[in-house]
């Protein structure tokens, strides 16, 4: 019924709610806990009692108990984690020993265990915003066992079972934690079973069969089942990762230009090594483009070698003239010359207002445009 009873405790504790969500221990780890330690019924075997060398056996039953630990740890951030322990155990003794006689006294256990644990994701079972994490290990280490039990029958003390002995001890683990909502801390929940093979038990205890000679005994497998609670802290918690930033999506490389001036120097219309550079520019971005015509006006400025009437002339001319080397040298870069459409203004449309008969580069030009 007391088995039932810690295993019902348990689960309700393994199914509180809580109110964040689940941590992965990645690094550094202390726990520190305690609870309800049931022992079950032993054997105690006295090989020499009696002067004809025989045998008797003696049951110690045990009653409520408790226990505590504190473990220093480490975890890997992928649900593993490793542990050294240090554990007490202590329970008091009453029962029928099975030799017309009860025993009264107490005993405790106390060492220490080196564990391996897993703790398990809920989210990789498609359980998410769960603030539980569920785990299991084993270990494996070495306890003493100190025993006190007197044996008494109408109220007199018949004998009883003393000493201290060491030897191998296993436990294996079951149990869950639960985020407090501060980073790092969590509340466990857990079962544990600790067996001490009596086999591995380090010498024999000495019984005392009430003549007042101590004989020695050994004991049969020792079974601890743990019912506990617990406070674990780890030092390297970090919260969630953010989410990952949205792509950053590189702009569009920017259209070609569908316009260019190519420049030209006083009443010339030889075009300078800059001025092919653009127009072998304007070539090129025809081919990127769509591109149904290409448009090349020449212009001048106000001045004019010969002035008055025949400068104007003369200018349009010139404008012409400039038009048509940018033609050439655009049908050159691979332009078909059926594309190409070329128109002199002379001194209309100037880039730069100006005065009369004033030089102005920036008006002496060719424009391409591309339609």
């Amino acid at each position: 019924m007391r088995l039932r009873t810690a295993l019902l405790a348990t689960t309700l504790m393994a199914a509180a709610p809580a109110a964040a969500s689940a941590t992965t221990i990645t690094g550094p780890y202390v726990d520190l806990g305690g609870g309800y330690d049931l022992t079950q019924t032993q054997n105690f075997q006295n090989k020499n009692n009696g002067a004809g060398g025989g045998s008797d056996s003696y049951k110690v039953g045990h009653k409520s108990g408790w226990t505590g630990y504190g473990s220093f740890g480490w975890g890997f951030g992928n649900g593993l984690r490793v542990e050294v322990e240090g554990t007490y155990l202590r329970s008091n003794l009453s029962g029928n020993t099975g030799q017309g006689s009860s025993n009264k006294g107490k005993d405790s256990s106390y060492g220490g265990f080196v564990n391996a644990l897993y703790d398990f994701d809920l989210t990789k079972f498609g359980i998410n915003n769960v603030p539980v994490t569920p785990f299991i290990g084993a270990g494996a280490g070495y306890l003493w066992t100190q025993e006190k039990d007197r044996f008494q029958s109408n109220g007199a003390t018949t004998g009883g079972i003393s000493g201290t002995k060491g030897g191998f001890a296993y436990q294996a683990i079951v149990g869950a934690a639960f985020d407090t909502g501060i980073p790092g801390f969590q509340v466990t929940a857990q079962y544990r079973m600790i067996g001490q093979p009596g086999s591995f038990r380090n010498g024999q205890y000495s019984i005392d069969d009430g003549s007042g000679g101590n004989r020695n005994t050994s004991v049969d497998h020792r079974f601890n089942h743990l019912f506990m609670v617990g406070l674990r802290y780890a030092f390297d918690t970090a919260p969630p990762p953010p989410p990952p930033a949205a792509p950053i999506v590189a702009a569009p490389a920017p259209l070609p230009a569908r316009s260019y001036l190519v420049f030209f120097d006083w009443d010339k219309s030889v075009l300078s090594a800059r001025a092919r550079q653009i127009v072998a520019e304007a070539a090129q971005a025809s081919t990127h483009i769509q591109t149904t015509r290409i448009e090349v006006n020449g212009y001048t400025d106000n001045s004019a070698a010969h002035p008055g009437p025949r400068g104007e002339k003369y200018n349009l001319g010139l404008s012409l003239h400039r038009a048509e080397s940018v033609k050439a040298e655009l049908i050159h870069d691979g332009v078909p010359a059926a594309a190409i459409d070329i128109h002199g203004y002379g001194e209309a449309h100037p880039l730069v207002p100006t005065g009369p008969n004033t030089r102005e580069p920036q008006n002496r030009r060719v424009e391409i445009i591309l339609h």
